[in-house]
């Protein structure tokens, strides 16, 4: 998600029964000009790392979707053994405590929504 100049980020974290399913980010922080915006790509970061913490090292089939122009990042999770559920509630509670984590600091560029099905 490279970061330029355009509106705040809104992230979605979809929950079913309380796991994390599903993430959505979606824009750019529009906290500094591109190359410049420590909270775009502290954003990008972290939710960049919990999809290729799912996908590499829990060995997780994400789908997700990436369009770095539009600022998009999206991915959802398959039906998981204990397992591997075990392993992305790790991976996707540690990204959620990151994302609230910078919210709380930059609010007026960061959206975070908890969506319960």
């Amino acid at each position: 998600m490279p970061c330029a100049l355009k509106t705040m980020t809104k992230v979605t974290i979809t929950k079913t029964n309380s796991h994390i399913t599903a993430v959505s980010a979606l824009g750019h922080t529009d906290y500094a000009v591109e190359g410049e915006d420590i909270v775009c790509a502290a954003l990008s970061s972290i939710i960049q790392t919990a999809l290729l913490g799912l996908l590499t090292v829990a060995g997780i089939g994400v789908d997700y979707k990436k369009d770095d122009e539009e600022g998009r990042l999206e991915f959802s999770l398959p039906a998981l053994s204990e397992k591997d559920r075990y392993a992305a509630d790790m991976i996707l509670n540690t990204m959620a405590a990151g994302v609230n984590d910078l919210y709380e600091g930059f609010s007026k560029f960061v959206k975070v929504k908890t969506v319960s099905k």
